[in-house]
């Protein structure tokens, strides 16, 4: 309980002292809030198809039948929507070669990172820096995030605090090179390359996002670090998490790049909200690995009946309205407006993103300087004044740092809401910069 009395202890994304939304419904792109108001939920990855999307909804209905079916029972549906995934959003490609469900992506590359250490008989793992790849487990280590590690933060001498570490993890360069500001990416030259070899040789597995921290990869840069790690003997994991399903444009992001990963992870989106879900797809060079043997890992709720719903009922209706081509097809009008955003507010830094997902940094301290002890960031600041404009953007719960993702679904005239809300939001950095 905290000391407010408030029973629920919970953690915002929208950090700072302006009051958090009251959700109470919603459809489509937007939030219904218990004041009445309607806002655009333009900070969601987990929603690609809106809020209660009709088929969604339908699909959780028909399955609620109360059936509690562990992972170890076969159960026709979770083998449904097994094929369904690598049929539809794979192309049934050859390298692809089994399915695991998790209950979220946290879940999913914390396994998928311990088989990683099984597989190579290595402990040590990289990721790059900046990253962003749950709260539990390994995958809590390989969270370069400073204000993400499960420990405590506050603005209280000595009340900031983390927990011990699990493993030891390298954190190679990142590609942080901006479209819209123009910032040039230090990764472009192959300077980096010995010593990430150097520290892939020592790990296990090599695991990369495509969107945290407001790092966007090139496929160049992905393909270095996939020809790297199989120089070294380590396994790569593709963290799709945010980008599966459409995001920045195509059913994935690695599928930009020639390379191909050992495995991909991915939670969020992949029911479209409907239910807490996540998976692991395994190469078949993995999966040859495991012949013979078992992967000893094992829970009672992953694969729920509810959440292969939601997995089957999403990859239908994103294929059938080629929704999961949305975002590319909107990628130059977001670039444009950015460029508007950061010409008119001088509190701007840096901006970057693709397709319908955008990383909108202040200018303010570095972030690995941020624990969280601010009470009440900037960023949140911003936030809460773009609410006054009838959007929801969110901020990582960073003191200079917002993310713009919207439903995929997202119209024209929404989208011309955000960025008027976005510009509204920016004046209150723009008072204190300027």
């Amino acid at each position: 309980m905290s000391a407010t009395g408030q029973r629920l202890l919970s953690t915002s994304l929208a950090s700072g002292k302006g009051a958090l939304p009251d959700v109470v419904g919603g459809e489509g792109v937007w939030f219904h809030l218990s004041d009445g108001r309607r806002v655009i939920d333009a900070s969601n990855t987990a929603a690609p198809l809106g809020h209660c999307h009709p088929e969604i909804a339908q699909a959780l209905r028909e399955s609620a039948t109360g059936l509690a079916i562990n992972e170890g029972w076969g159960f026709g549906p979770r083998r449904q929507a097994a094929e369904d995934l690598v049929r539809v959003a794979f192309g049934d490609e050859e390298w692809v070669g089994a399915v695991r469900f998790f209950i979220s992506a946290s879940e999913a590359n914390d396994a998928a990172l311990a088989l990683a250490q099984a597989l190579t008989g290595r402990t040590e793992l990289a990721t790059r820096e900046r990253a962003y790849h749950g709260g539990a487990g390994l995958a809590r280590e390989m969270t370069i995030q400073p204000q993400w590690h499960g420990g405590l933060a506050g603005d209280r001498p000595g009340s900031s605090a983390e927990p011990p570490r699990l493993a030891r993890v390298h954190a190679l360069p990142a590609p942080t090179g901006a479209r819209v500001t123009g910032q040039p990416d230090p990764t472009a030259g192959d300077d980096w390359h010995r010593d990430a070899l150097r520290q892939l040789e020592r790990s296990a597995a090599v695991l990369i996002d495509y969107s945290q921290g407001g790092t966007y990869h090139t496929p160049a840069y992905q393909d270095t670090v996939a020809g790297l790690a199989e120089r070294a003997g380590a396994l790569w994991i593709a963290d799709e998490t945010v980008t599966g399903f459409g995001r920045v444009g195509g059913w994935f992001q690695f599928q930009h790049g020639t390379s191909r990963p050992d495995m991909v992870t991915m939670g969020k989106c992949l029911a479209a909200g409907g239910s807490p879900a996540g998976a692991v797809v395994l190469s078949r060079r993995v999966l040859e690995q495991l012949d013979g043997r078992a992967w000893q890992s094992y829970s009672t709720f992953r694969g729920h009946p509810l959440t292969v719903a939601a997995v089957i009922a999403h990859l239908r209706v994103s294929q059938r309205d080629r929704i999961y081509e949305r975002a590319l097809a909107r990628d130059g009008y977001m670039l444009e407006r950015m460029r508007e955003v950061a010409g008119a507010h001088p509190s701007v830094a840096r901006i970057d993103g693709r397709g319908l997902h955008w990383t909108v940094e202040l200018q303010g301290p570095d972030w690995r300087t941020w624990r969280g002890e601010e009470a009440d960031p900037l960023a949140g600041r911003v936030a809460a004044r773009a609410m006054e404009s009838g959007v929801l953007i969110a901020t990582s719960c960073e003191q200079t740092s917002l993310f713009i993702a919207p439903p995929l679904i997202v119209g024209d005239s929404e989208l011309e809401q955000i960025f008027e809300a976005l510009h509204h939001g920016l004046t209150v950095a723009d008072a204190e910069v300027g």
